[in-house]
């Protein structure tokens, strides 16, 4: 995501870097760039020739003609501006009511049904919510079963009347959480392959009955700028509250995530990660900004580890790794922990300079940490205390076991002593970064 505007960003920043001072003639090449990097990335036309027109009145401003470094001056222009076009600041979700009722409404193939419980799974862990989901889209096939499997999966109920009113469904399911003692209701409406009057009828007339706390419009980030009209036409017909971009992890240049607030005043509240049950983040536009400037995103790689890590395990691993008393236990168990945190590839991509690093483009197998996993596995426990202990009959049975290669038996152990003496040289304080 934004790789490529990024890329070019960067470009643009470079050549302002080289100038004493911003003026009218050396500022036009920069613009320029930034304007076709915007385009491409497909943000709409009308955004683009705004945005730059800003960049540059406030470039050529008294301001900047007094800086010893304009490309700092004009880096922090361009992180200002893309700032307002996302909307300054998280747009949080209101959670009051008794319980509190949030329904997701969207296009069909828009990845509602799959978004509605990757967004239960984020507020049970995140807001310690206790939460249901409701089945009202009764007309797509299979809708309510792919729910029904859904909450089978993440452990949460869901509430279905088979294909009945969805009016009525909506209403007797929040009678029902009210009396299960749930807090949060998240009801699943039915789609269109468009914007049609018998779906906003529809979504209207439960609407008018349940109220909800938020209404949020699913949006397939892929479809690029039509999601613009999308959400304009839902938003004639429905008080929209914000929206959740899916399919952000793809191939998709992003724009939509740089028009759709701007141009239809409708915040972005979620923005999906992946096509794992935990793959939806919160949309901040901070870090959203960080990460197209090339900065990265570190917070998100820290709120990733510690939703998924044990932080007791991870402490004594930690004791152990400051004594100098690894063993290939502590290591087997880091690995599991790591294939927790999802594709590593996805990770690096939010560490600062990953672009240029080239970590951008790391394509990491998982079968390489399965193999490590099972040679691990095969061996007894006094050789994983005691790796010295194994030879070369030991090897070959662990390579049977575990249907390897001595070969890599013996690439494992080694990693594991180069790495054991790193250890030993930081905590000596004799380590010297190699660059």
């Amino acid at each position: 995501m934004f790789e490529s505007l990024t890329e070019k960003l960067e470009s643009a920043i470079s050549k302002i870097k080289g100038y004493g001072k911003i003026t009218e003639d050396n500022i036009g090449d920069a613009m320029r760039e930034v304007r076709l990097a915007l385009l491409e990335a497909d943000v709409n036309y009308k955004v683009v020739k705004e945005f730059t027109n800003k960049v540059k009145e406030k470039a050529l401003g008294e301001e900047v003609k007094k800086s010893l470094k304009p490309g700092d001056v004009f880096l922090k222009i361009l992180k200002d501006e893309l700032l307002l076009l996302l909307g300054d600041g998280k747009s949080e979700l209101s959670l009051g009511g008794n319980p509190t009722i949030i329904m997701l409404v969207g296009l069909q193939g828009s990845g509602k049904t799959t978004t509605i419980g990757k967004l239960a799974n984020l507020l049970r862990k995140k807001k310690s919510k206790k939460p249901m989901l409701v089945a009202a889209d009764v007309y797509r096939p299979a809708a309510i079963d792919q729910l029904k499997q859904l909450g089978k999966e993440l452990n949460i109920e869901v509430y279905d009347e088979g294909q009945k009113d969805p009016v009525s469904i909506a209403n007797n399911g929040i009678k029902y959480a009210k009396e299960k003692g749930y807090d949060t209701v998240l009801i699943d409406t039915a789609g269109r392959l468009h914007v049609d009057e018998k779906l906003m009828d529809e979504l209207k007339n439960i609407n008018d009955s349940v109220k909800p706390n938020e209404i949020l419009l699913v949006i397939d980030a892929m479809i690029g700028q039509d999601a613009i009209n999308v959400i304009n036409g839902f938003n004639e017909a429905l008080p929209l509250t914000g929206t959740i971009l899916t399919k952000m992890d793809g191939d998709t240049k992003g724009g939509v995530a740089l028009s759709a607030r701007h141009l239809t005043g409708v915040p972005i509240k979620f923005i999906g990660t992946s096509e794992k049950l935990d793959g939806i983040a919160e949309f901040d536009p901070e870090r959203m900004v960080s990460r197209i400037l090339g900065n990265g995103d570190i917070m998100s790689i820290i709120e990733k580890a510690e939703s998924v890590i044990d932080e007791k395990e991870a402490m004594s691993t930690a004791k152990k790794i400051q004594a100098g008393k690894m063993d290939l236990e502590d290591f087997l168990s880091q690995l599991k922990q790591i294939k927790k945190l999802g594709p590593l590839e996805n990770l690096l991509k939010l560490l600062p300079g990953a672009r240029k690093l080239g970590l951008n483009n790391i394509s990491i197998d998982p079968k390489q940490f399965s193999s490590l996993e099972a040679i691990i596995s095969s061996m007894t426990p006094k050789e994983r205390k005691n790796p010295d202990i194994i030879k070369s009959s030991r090897k070959q049975r662990i390579a049977n076991g575990s249907g390897t290669s001595v070969q890599e038996v013996n690439k494992l152990l080694n990693q594991f002593e180069q790495m054991k003496k790193m250890m030993k040289m930081m905590k000596s304080g004799n380590f010297k970064m190699p660059f």
